[in-house]
């Protein structure tokens, strides 16, 4: 490769060309944000560090100890690693770096992840005033709120929010559901909505008079609907706003479903619904994301209710 070792100041056609390349191979829209910024990120280090040895793996592993050294988590520093892999696959496969080079880069390892993250949640008490400080005095306050509660009541991306459509609120063993939800992974799930989600959707939607489409919708100014669907971004915004306002400004809408998670959890609800209302693809994600630990001093097995005979017909033992 004669070209990319002067990356990216150089050939900024070819870089971008790359950039869509690998973007395009991931298909979840926070996958795309998520390995753009890694890349950009990336691209930005090398052009303030112009490294000698080019785009090498010497130079893939120098920015990895950048990264770490940066106070980046893990999970974010592995993400970002797995994005630069992909750039040296697509670079190769495109006949702009010899194939050694790539694969040498793709042997570039990411850090190991030490204890489980469990990053923001709300309380009950948090979760509650969130939910009901927008000012339902107006329609984007109604709008809003709804939006709050179905963050939080029922666990959804802030993706899955965006593209939530009335046909998918239907009724189930006498309940309100979302059904056919298309979640991370292309997987399809139901999800049970709680009945004061469904009360905050309809106030909205009958102030703002629809009854099919999206449910999210933008607002203008002069408090009137203004478009047919909310970008996930601008549920992003929404989010924020109402957080910093009742001083919890670090909470995001990926902290609303882990709430969702968290209360539930704490209510007693059995994990494996958590998983499916979630849409994790294993129960051992759903333990991960909770920060759920084995308990040895109050374990399953106490609470069976078995009892084992002594042999002696007249006694035995008891468990629990």
């Amino acid at each position: 490769m004669e070209n990319l070792p002067a990356l990216p100041s150089t050939v900024p056609e070819t870089i971008e060309r790359l950039k869509a390349l690998v973007l395009d191979s991931v298909h979840s829209p926070e996958s795309k944000r998520a390995y753009g910024r890694g890349l950009e990120r990336f691209l930005n280090w090398y052009q303030t560090e112009r490294p000698t040895t080019g785009f090498t793996k010497a130079t893939v592993q120098r920015y990895k100890a950048h990264l770490v050294e940066s106070g980046l988590s893990s999970s974010t520093v592995n993400l970002y690693m797995t994005s630069i892999r992909r750039l040296a696959v697509e670079a190769a496969d495109n006949g702009l770096m010899q194939s050694e080079l790539a694969s040498g880069i793709g042997r570039v390892k990411g850090i190991k992840k030490e204890g489980v993250r469990t990053g923001n949640w709300l309380t009950v008490r948090q979760a509650e005033t969130l939910i009901n400080t927008p000012n339902i005095a107006c329609l984007k306050g109604k709008r809003d709120r709804a939006l709050l509660a179905v963050l939080i009541g029922c666990g959804l991306r802030r993706e899955e929010t965006a593209l939530l459509s009335v046909e998918h609120i239907q009724q189930r063993d006498a309940r309100w559901v979302i059904v056919d939800m298309h979640g991370k992974g292309g997987r399809v799930r139901s999800v049970p909505m709680p009945s004061w989600t469904k009360a905050a959707i309809d106030e909205w939607m009958t102030a703002a008079s629809f009854t099919c489409g999206r449910v999210f919708r933008p607002v203008n100014k002069g408090d009137n609907l203004a478009g047919e669907s909310m970008t996930a971004q601008s549920i992003f915004e929404t989010v924020k706003k109402y957080a910093a306002e009742i001083g919890v400004g670090n909470i995001s809408p990926h902290d609303l479903r882990r709430t969702f998670a968290k209360l539930a959890h704490k209510g007693r609800a059995a994990l494996e619904q958590i998983q499916l209302s979630l849409g994790h693809a294993s129960i051992q994600t759903t333990e991960r994301y909770l920060g759920v630990r084995q308990d040895l001093t109050d374990a399953p097995c106490d609470h069976l209710g078995l009892k084992l005979s002594s042999g002696d017909s007249q006694r035995s033992v008891y468990f629990g």
